[in-house]
């Protein structure tokens, strides 16, 4: 029972030293998991300044830095690991700070140089993390059922996603703009505003402005010159094939169409047009009278077609036989002609 109450203990005080801000901590990738982790002289910096935190350990709040961080490695709290890059790469002048990729130290001891951490426990989700899952299915609802908003709902839903990724896009045009120019004139890798597009970076580092310190070699004349006509090359091959006005008007009334068919759309359109394309339907289960009414009819009176066949073809028995006779009397008038 008393193990079993110090696991506890333990295990709250790292989930209370996890969820402090002041323990500075990356993410990175652990044979092919994402753990958050934090180095061993910033663990031991941070129980210097917040003592009060060895309070939770009870009994245990007299130990050392070292042993409570070797009991945590004890009871699988936390994971030793090394970097796995070791050697300098080209063009920087030190190993990384932060490594982005993690294997697992074969000494699970801790040490405070150079030395990286990770929780190996699942961080509890706070209730707006629960919630904001929960509310994915309604939002994927309220996506699917878009045709089917009032005009002014979809205008400002158009117009909020166009100004949210108008916005995305000049951020990194700038930010690329920025980086570009001072890379070129002065050779220094800086970024500034937030980096959007960083996939393992934490919220704070996701919209921070200012830049970290550039620690990577500084890049030749020779390089940067490239890198400039690379860059002026690229802008007039653009600025040649840039669709004229004619272009740029048609596309333009292609997309208005487009967009205005998606505004305009409703359900009561869709069913009216649906109904106007269906083809007239004959009831079968009523009398055929006008089916025998049209028989009776044509039985009754002929089609003037006949009639009209029939003196064709008697005028054309009168025209034969009127020919008939005039050879006839064509040979006998040349048979007298020559027994004279």
């Amino acid at each position: 029972m008393k193990q079993a109450a110090k696991k506890d203990v333990f295990q709250l005080f790292a989930e209370k030293v996890r969820d402090h801000k002041d323990l500075v901590s990356r993410w990175a990738v652990l044979q092919e998991t994402r753990v958050e982790y934090f180095r061993g002289k910033d663990f031991v910096s941070f129980l210097k300044n917040h003592s009060e935190v060895k309070d939770i350990l009870e009994s245990n709040n007299n130990l050392e830095v070292e042993e409570i961080a070797n009991t945590l490695l004890s009871k699988n709290l936390l994971v030793r690991c090394d970097r796995v890059v070791k050697t300098v790469r080209p063009g920087k002048k030190k190993l990384s700070t932060w490594p982005a990729h993690l294997e697992i130290f074969p000494d699970q001891v801790f040490s405070e140089n150079d030395a990286f951490f990770a929780w190996a426990f699942v961080k509890r989700r706070p209730l707006w993390q629960t919630l904001l899952s929960l509310s994915w299915p309604v939002l994927t609802l309220a996506i699917c059922m878009f045709p089917v908003y009032p005009h002014r709902c979809k205008l400002l839903i158009l117009y909020s996603c166009a100004g949210l990724l108008l916005l995305i896009l000049s951020l990194l045009s700038l930010r690329a703009t920025v980086f570009g120019v001072l890379y070129l004139i002065l050779g220094k890798r800086v970024w500034f505003f937030p980096n959007i597009l960083a996939e393992e970076a934490t919220l704070g580092e996701l919209f921070r402005f200012w830049p970290n310190k550039d620690e990577e070699e500084r890049p030749k004349w020779t390089t940067r010159l490239f890198y400039a006509l690379v860059a002026v090359l690229v802008i007039l091959l653009l600025r040649h094939h840039a669709p004229d006005e004619a272009a740029r008007a048609r596309y333009q009334k292609r997309m208005s169409n487009i967009i205005d068919e998606v505004l305009e759309w409703s359900p009561s359109l869709a069913l009216s047009g649906m109904m106007e394309k269906q083809p007239t339907v004959v009831n079968t289960t009523e009398p055929s009278n006008f089916t025998d009414s049209g028989k009776t009819d044509s039985e009754k009176e002929p089609p003037a077609d006949d009639e009209g066949g029939e003196t064709i073809l008697e005028q054309h028995e009168d025209e034969e036989t009127e020919n008939i006779e005039d050879t006839d009397q064509h040979q006998h008038q040349h048979q007298h002609q020559d027994h004279i």
